[in-house]
């Protein structure tokens, strides 16, 4: 831009010179309008290069836009997992109770994000989005099996596994759910009443979970 003024103020100069008889030869006249052609020029091309400058700026901003997804995607979600087995020491059944309990799976394998409580036995979701979550049972070592347990979302019951009928005593089970959580939604394994699980060292109820995405 200030090539344009200095061009600018040098043709108004020449505009001011003029011969003896007060008028501008025509060698004056050849000159003024070979530069003023050429500022017309200039100025055709700084519109292009403002052009050309608003284009980049353009693409800059939405190369900002794509990094800060990949940011999100790479760094910026939240890490939610756990998995935990029934007992972290000792044999036995556990149960009966006399009303629902919430099972406490205190053998901690992971619990990234800290969302899982075992002394509660309750996860508790702390962003909003879908989860996966897996338990397994082994019913109790009698010869009349009594084990029910259910997942439940706060007081929704959503799937369950049970034994209570056969010979055998060492059957096992398990299920799964994908389900969405608002921030403050719990999930746990409860016991139904009068019922019981077995468990040992070997680990065989578990409960795990994981977020799959933010909603």
């Amino acid at each position: 831009m200030e090539k344009i003024a200095v061009l600018v103020l040098v043709l108004g100069c020449c505009f001011c010179v003029a011969d003896n008889s007060g008028f501008a030869s025509s060698g004056d006249v050849y000159s003024l309008t070979t530069i003023a052609l050429n500022v017309g020029a200039l100025g055709e091309k700084v519109a292009n290069m403002a052009d050309k400058i608003t284009f980049l700026e353009t693409k800059l901003q939405n190369a900002d836009r794509e990094i800060l997804k990949l940011r999100s995607l790479v760094g910026g979600t939240p890490q939610v997992a756990f998995s935990a087995a029934l007992r972290d020491s000792g044999a036995g059944d556990i149960g009966p109770f006399t009303t629902a309990t919430p099972l406490k799976y205190k053998k901690i394998f992971s619990n990234y994000g800290d969302c899982y409580n075992p002394f509660t036995g309750i996860f508790t979701a702390t962003v909003s989005g879908v989860y996966f979550f897996r338990f397994s049972m082994f019913n109790n070592l009698s010869p009349t099996p009594n084990s029910v347990v259910s997942l439940k979302k706060n007081d929704e019951r959503l799937t369950s596994v049970w034994d209570t009928k056969g010979t055998d005593s060492n059957d096992m089970g398990s299920n799964a759910v994908v389900i969405p959580l608002k921030a403050g939604d719990t999930v746990y394994v409860e016991l139904q009443e009068n019922r019981l699980v077995y468990d040992d060292l070997m680990y065989y109820n578990t409960f795990s979970g994981f977020l799959l995405f933010t909603m």
